[in-house]
C-alpha cells in the first residue's frame, strides 16, 4: 500500500510545475495547461485524503468529479477566448494582447 505522503509529494510537484507554467510562460495555451495541472494536483489531494482519512465515504470522489467538471468548463471557456483573441490579433502571446487599451 502506497503511503499518503507519496501522493502529497506527487501533488505538490505537479502543483509547482503548474505554477511555474502559469507564472513563467508567455503563451496563453501554456498558461492554460499550467492551470489544468494545478487543478489535477488538487484532485490527487482530494482522492488521497478521501482514501486515507475517510475511507468509507465518497465525499472526496464527489469533490473530484465536481473539480473535473469545473476544469472542463474552464478549459472550454479559456480555449474559446484564446481562439477569439488569435483570430483578431494573430497571436496567443499574453504580452501582445492589449484588448482593453483605448
Amino acid at each position: 500500500m502506497i503511503p499518503l505522503t507519496w501522493y502529497l509529494v506527487l501533488s505538490a510537484v505537479l502543483f509547482c510545475i503548474g505554477l511555474y507554467g502559469v507564472l513563467a510562460r508567455r503563451n496563453a495555451i501554456a498558461i492554460l495547461m499550467g492551470a489544468e495541472l494545478m487543478l489535477n494536483s488538487a484532485n490527487i489531494n482530494l482522492a488521497a485524503f478521501e482514501r486515507y482519512v475517510a475511507a468509507g465515504s465518497v465525499a472526496g470522489q464527489v469533490f473530484v468529479i465536481f473539480n473535473i467538471a469545473v476544469a472542463a468548463a474552464e478549459a472550454a471557456v479559456g480555449l474559446a477566448l484564446i481562439l477569439a483573441i488569435y483570430r483578431s490579433r494573430d497571436t496567443v502571446s499574453v504580452e501582445e494582447v492589449d484588448l482593453l487599451k483605448g
